[in-house]
């Protein structure tokens, strides 16, 4: 008995969990594909041009990545220095910052 649940348990999982393995890259790949879309359109700049804007301005900040909000062409640079978390918001079509949380 001990070893039935065990396997009921992962039997009942096994739908979910194949789900999300199969939709995580279809997600990444959409997102890229709109980010390289928008590239291309000139509607953004690249994340590269982002970063070679920013990350010089953060001296003494771990850089460690960046998202990009579609619905507003806003890119968001996170970064840390002394266990402290800092987003940087940067207008995707200008390059221009506009915000910043964090110290």
């Amino acid at each position: 008995m001990k070893m039935v649940l065990p396997f009921l348990l992962l039997a009942a999982l096994a739908p979910f969990s194949a789900g999300l393995a199969h939709g995580e890259p279809d997600q990444r790949r959409s997102d890229q594909e709109r980010a390289y879309d928008a590239r291309r359109k000139g509607e953004v700049l690249s994340p590269r041009a982002i970063e070679g804007r920013v990350i010089p301005t953060m001296k003494g900040y771990e850089y460690l990545g960046f998202d990009l909000d579609f619905g507003t062409s806003v890119y968001t640079l996170k970064f840390m220095r002394d266990g402290v978390v800092v987003w940087v918001d940067v207008d995707g079509r200008s390059g221009q910052i506009i915000g910043r949380t964090g110290k």
